[in-house]
């Protein structure tokens, strides 16, 4: 997957030299811009034929009664929930045998111990 950055990102510590999160994409919109022009030997440009094709083998889930009505062996992206909902995504996940893609920001040893405490 093409990483896509700002044009000018590595001039400026504004724009992210230091700092990663800074490197957000903008369209460059100058009249004179080459990586606008899409021209040969400059960043590449978002557009069309860049998506993932990966995702069309998930399905999203955006709250705990539509996970439980999918079978064994499926494949989730989990939508936006608190972390107590995913929790019980992780829960019923592990029961019905359902892999959760997106289970990133939530470690099983942090569940683990949430459950044991209360």
């Amino acid at each position: 997957m093409t990483e896509f950055l700002r044009r000018t990102w590595n001039r400026y510590s504004k724009l992210g030299k230091k700092r990663k999160k800074k490197r957000v994409w903008r369209r460059p919109k100058g009249r004179h811009n080459k990586m606008r022009e899409k021209r040969k030997g400059y960043p590449k440009v978002v557009s069309i034929g860049y998506k993932n094709e990966n995702k069309k083998d998930f399905v999203f889930v955006r709250n705990l009664e539509e996970l439980k009505e999918l079978d064994k062996n499926s494949k989730v992206i989990l939508g936006k929930m608190g972390k107590k909902k995913k929790i019980n995504a992780l829960k019923i996940a592990k029961e019905k045998g359902i892999e959760i893609i997106n289970l990133k920001k939530i470690n099983e040893k942090k569940i683990e111990m949430k459950k044991e405490n209360g």
